[in-house]
């Protein structure tokens, strides 16, 4: 699993998201600067920071995908806006599939 968080220079809400996945995952971070409008849409950031799992962002909204350079503000299970995604919804977004048995195996 490659977890990769895109961000803007200087971005104030990129520590506490590091800190917090460093709380729940001993997986390396890559990050990587944006800075252009173009690299958003290349990389697919959502706003500052984005957390990206094996290239896909596990927060984003289904059917409504903003892209660009603007501070990223996220929801905790309370839905009050929070600067990080809590602990809690990391490691949701970062734990392995749940297995599920074949029905046709016994």
């Amino acid at each position: 699993m490659r977890l990769e968080v895109l961000h803007v220079p200087d971005c104030p809400n990129l520590l506490p998201l590091l800190e917090r996945l460093a709380e729940v995952s001993d997986l390396p971070i890559t990050t990587r600067v944006i800075q252009t409008e173009a690299d958003a849409i290349r990389f697919g950031m959502a706003g500052s920071p984005t957390l990206l799992v094996d290239d896909a962002d596990p927060f984003a909204s289904p059917g409504h995908q903003e892209i660009g350079l603007s501070c990223r503000l996220y929801r905790d299970q309370d839905g009050q806006i929070v600067s990080a995604p809590t602990t809690a919804q990391l490691r949701e977004a970062i734990a392995p599939p749940a297995f599920t048995a074949d029905a046709n195996h016994d």
